[in-house]
């Protein structure tokens, strides 16, 4: 697997090429535009090849033909502008400060956060750089690692420093930069036997009080929620260089089935990088929708909201398997979700001592204790 980040020279040219094609286009005497593809679910297909989902042939074009397209080439031009300036400084800045950064830019100005992530989104589409090439950095923390791995990582002094994720770390565990490939993290070695990806930090606590890593020779991942993107990156080298397998271990729920499918298959808002992104060998662990009625767990009511969710996920390419259909079948059938938590219901222990090793051997053969 080869890093998709770029030298300083040639995230700078490919910044420089938007530009230049803009002005290309204008001295001819024809309105200058950029040429995206069409990013919604529509427009998703599996790539047989890199075994993830892709974007399609659909695509727009944003010229200046009208005034809120003229704006967002405009825009796009001062991020390159932006852009470039850190590049050259070595300095980084968050997607947050990039737009409050515009204010000073008149009628480049952005009218909402959204508007700026979609544009950093849309650069990473045109110019095949990523995010990380732009220094641009999320606003939120990566995951957080408990397990005998051990990484070198390197500070901001520029020195490397040797990491194990079991023993240099206290409880909160080891907190994943927001880059992590090879000149910012190197994967050094590990006793594993695989990596388990936690949607919630209430059961990544359980399990690591529980001691569940060294019970079952795993490494544990916090996810945080819908996971960001260095979280998917770490797990997709971690399974391809390490060769460990990753199984997710959610809620039961339309947008935690969401979770697992932007780690295995990819997500939509980042399918131009999915090759890079998903692991399309992970499994999902559970909670499964047979688990609420089959250890009679403590769930809620489905919202009309969620009902809307799992409705759109049957439409969805990434959830036609014949396994997700029944699960989202079976979950509109019961009209209810669980949480990962409501296994507490039988004591602080069964999460560990019960649940997970049924179902690491109902999926990966794996016996536990």
């Amino acid at each position: 697997m080869q890093d998709r980040n770029r030298s300083k020279k040639e995230t700078v040219d490919a910044l420089h090429a938007v530009a230049g094609e803009m002005h290309d286009r204008m001295m001819r005497g024809e309105p200058p535009r950029m040429t995206l593809p069409v990013r919604s679910k529509t427009n998703i297909a599996f790539d047989e090849k890199l075994n993830v989902y892709k974007y399609g042939k659909k695509k727009t074009i944003r010229d200046a033909t009208s005034l809120g397209s003229a704006h967002q080439l405009l825009r796009a031009l001062h991020v390159t502008e932006f852009m470039e300036d850190m590049i050259e400084s070595e300095k980084s800045s968050t997607l947050r400060e990039m737009y409050y950064i515009s204010e000073g830019w008149g009628y480049g100005k952005f009218g909402s956060q959204n508007e700026s992530n979609n544009l950093a989104e849309d650069l990473e589409i045109v110019t095949g750089c990523l995010r990380e090439d732009f220094k641009l950095r999320p606003e939120e923390d990566g995951a957080r690692i408990i397990g005998n791995l051990t990484f070198r990582e390197r500070n901001r002094r520029g020195e490397w420093m040797r990491i194990n994720c079991r023993d240099d770390v206290g409880d909160s565990g080891y907190g994943v930069p927001y880059n992590v490939e090879s000149e910012k993290l190197e994967l050094l070695e590990h006793d594993i036997d695989f990596m388990m990806a936690i949607e919630t930090g209430g059961m990544f606590d359980r399990l690591v009080e529980n001691g569940f890593d060294e019970l079952a020779r795993c490494g544990l991942i916090h996810l945080k929620g819908q996971p960001a993107r260095s979280t998917r990156r770490v797990m997709k080298r971690i399974n391809e260089e390490w060769g460990v397998p990753i199984v997710v271990f959610t809620d039961a729920d339309p947008w935690s089935f969401r979770i697992f499918a932007s780690i295995a298959y990819g997500a939509i808002k980042t399918a131009h990088i999915s090759e890079y992104l998903a692991t399309p060998s992970a499994v999902y662990l559970g909670i499964e929708s047979g688990d609420i009625e089959a250890y009679e767990l403590p769930s809620d009511e489905l919202t009309s909201r969620d009902i809307e969710a799992l409705k759109a996920e049957k439409s969805d390419p990434r959830f036609q398997t014949q396994e997700w259909i029944d699960q989202i079948d079976l979950m509109l059938k019961l009209g209810k979700k669980a949480e990962q938590q409501s296994l507490a219901k039988y004591g602080l222990d069964f999460v560990t001592d019960t649940y997970l090793p049924e179902k690491l051997q109902q999926k990966l053969g794996l016996v536990i204790g």
